[in-house]
């Protein structure tokens, strides 16, 4: 087996188009063919199902996946390695969210940009599942996730702190200074980013045991805090998102504790050997949550 080879099978693996990844590894489609057909040839197993215009991974392609990533990985630390390469270099894509992203992260993200030029960090901004799917698939290297579990079935994950929620509103509310249960909250017009964030599914679920509830959807949260500072609605947000109004006085905090908790996360897929610029991220992101505790 070539690695060239293997580096093919895996791209094709992950995207499930000949067609893209040819395009991602800057070869014709009739060499990416070529090549899945000589790696075939040379395991005595066929790889992919063609259906039509799609392709699926058979079961020997399923088996072989975790053992190219793997002799891909250590391939580039070896050259690395060889090179006597001092300074960590190379890309991450990192699976994100609005939450982080604008919030948190920026400090991250400056700090590799000084200290560490040479890696290359694309944050790719998707939500729970569509992380975890990613991260499976080997689309993201790293994904950060907010939510109430753990555990994720094909993953590895760091929980790097919990994650304070604030329900808040205009100065002003009716509910202001009050002792608020979801009774009232059921009453009230509700805001909220889109479906598939955590946060809002469990407001949502538990609001639901009192009575049917719809939310007025902004889609980000900066949309969703200032339609809440104009006075149309309560929202219910991570507190890291909302601590500069709530600090000049722009939005006020209802007394309505949250009976879920969500933990910010640090995921990758189980088994990756993470290379070096990759553990350095995880470290400097524990570090970075953890003084900001």
């Amino acid at each position: 087996m070539e690695l060239r080879l293997l580096v093919t099978f895996e791209k094709v693996a992950t995207v499930l188009s000949f067609t893209r990844a040819a395009a991602e590894l800057n070869y014709a489609q009739s060499s990416v063919t070529s090549q899945i057909r000589a790696l075939e040839d040379a395991l005595g197993s066929q790889l992919f199902d063609r259906l039509g215009s799609r392709i699926r991974l058979t079961e020997a392609g399923e088996r072989l996946l975790p053992y190219a990533r793997q002799i891909i990985e250590l391939t580039e630390e070896a050259r690395a390695a060889a090179a006597g390469t001092e300074e960590p270099s190379g890309t991450l894509a990192v699976g994100t969210m609005e939450s982080l992203t604008n919030y948190r992260l920026p400090p991250l993200l400056e700090f590799f940009h000084h200290r560490y030029p040479k890696v290359r960090l694309t944050l790719r901004p998707t939500l729970g599942d569509e992380t975890r799917q990613a991260l499976r698939q080997g689309t993201y290297d790293l994904g950060f996730l907010m939510e109430e579990e753990t555990e994720h079935p094909g993953l590895e994950s760091e929980v790097l702190a919990v994650e304070p929620l604030a329900l808040v509103a205009a100065p002003g509310h009716r509910l202001y200074g009050r002792d608020v249960t979801a009774a009232d909250l059921v009453r009230e017009p509700l805001l909220a980013t889109e479906p598939g964030c955590a946060y809002r599914d469990l407001f949502e679920r538990e609001l639901t045991v009192v009575a049917a509830v719809e939310f007025r959807e902004f889609g980000t949260i900066e949309a969703t805090k200032r339609a809440a500072a104009a006075g149309l609605g309560i929202c219910l947000l991570p507190e890291v998102t909302v601590a500069a109004e709530l600090a000049e006085g722009l939005l006020v905090r209802l007394d309505w504790q949250p009976p879920f908790t969500l933990r910010t996360q640090l995921a990758w897929r189980a088994g990756k050997r993470l290379p070096a610029h990759a553990r350095l991220f995880v470290e400097r992101a524990r570090r970075l949550v953890s003084e900001e505790g």
